[in-house]
């Protein structure tokens, strides 16, 4: 079989970095739920948790995710927000602050500078590769391109001891 192998249940085995992937894609759904309906957190774990991390909804099957991570990252831009929007502000270009943002777009920018913040344990360059890769499933090309030049700035200015290593671009 292929990276997901089948298991005794019938269900699909997914490998540990697609868990991780479903839970930060998961995870800006959350939030720009919660952004954009008010949505509180106790409900959005429930709805999430039961309804769609792993469940198949309207024909289409949605991967397991890393519930923990799924947690963190939500509860951690909500924990975190008074600090990272400003950081957000700052790498956006003058005069388009972060409010301005689409919610998608800000969900994004939110959570990438939560990981980069607060996730010394996940590589930076990982962080950034994988909203570009969540931006990627709801933006254009340039919105994707502004979450990949944002989190560059912020993860240059939180970690730059990972971008000063040689050989390190």
């Amino acid at each position: 079989m292929s990276e997901a192998e089948k298991t005794d249940a019938g269900k699909i085995d997914v490998p540990k970095p697609m868990k991780k992937s479903a839970a930060r894609l998961a995870a800006v759904q959350a939030l720009y739920q919660m952004d954009v309906a008010g949505t509180a957190l106790n409900e959005i774990f429930a709805q999430f948790e039961s309804h769609w991390l792993g469940q198949e909804v309207e024909g289409t099957q949605y991967p397991e995710a890393d519930r923990r991570l799924f947690r963190d990252v939500v509860e951690g831009v909500l924990r975190e927000q008074r600090e990272i929007d400003p950081k957000v502000d700052e790498a956006l270009s003058q005069g388009w602050p972060l409010r301005r943002v689409e919610a998608v777009l800000r969900a994004c920018l939110r959570a990438g500078a939560y990981e980069l913040m607060s996730r010394p344990d996940v590589p930076a360059r990982v962080v950034i590769a994988e909203y570009v890769n969540v931006a990627g499933a709801f933006l254009d090309r340039d919105e994707t391109g502004m979450v990949n030049a944002v989190l560059d700035s912020l993860a240059r200015a939180a970690r730059a001891e990972e971008f000063n290593r040689p050989g390190a671009a």
